[in-house]
């Protein structure tokens, strides 16, 4: 396997559990040819390292302050990562700042780093998402699927029906 999808965020925080949410529906969902490993990253932080090592190509799938309104889903790749991280939303963007920051020091950054990110509109304690982010759930995921895709990660729909 060369291709990991970690989903970091705090699933006690609503919005702020949106990367984990996006990372078990996928798992749930869809079958990957060939494989990749679906991590739920949660606020590991720095523990996130070996996998930053281990992969080739990796999406972190998060809520970012993108500064638009709430839902807002953007795609950020290499370089363009961590200016976005410096304004902080939670405790967890530290350590994945950190981790990125400690990964490129120890020259062991993968070939590709996307970051997934959607603009958070609530992060309270609560175990769902915002209605406003529940709605946009699909749109991150075929974000995410699209870049899977475009690595020749074939992406398919498992069928629950009986």
């Amino acid at each position: 396997m060369d291709i990991g999808v970690i989903g970091v965020g705090n699933i006690l925080l609503m919005d702020e559990g949106v990367g984990p949410k996006v990372v078990e529906i996928l798992r749930k969902n869809y079958k990957f040819e060939p494989d990749i490993e679906l991590i739920d990253g949660g606020t590991l932080g720095l523990e996130l390292l070996p996998y930053i090592e281990k992969y080739k190509k990796i999406i972190l799938i998060d809520i970012v302050d993108f500064h638009k309104e709430p839902g807002y889903i953007g795609v950020l790749k290499g370089e363009e990562i961590p200016p976005y991280l410096k304004t902080k939303l939670s405790l967890h963007h530290v350590g994945i700042q950190d981790l990125l920051e400690v990964a490129r020091l120890m020259d062991f950054m993968p070939e590709e780093v996307v970051l997934v990110g959607i603009q958070p509109e609530i992060i309270d304690i609560g175990l769902d998402l915002s209605e406003t982010l529940a709605g946009k759930i699909n749109e991150l995921i075929d974000e995410v699927l699209k870049i899977l895709g475009s690595w020749g990660i074939k992406c398919v729909l498992q069928s629950h029906q009986k």
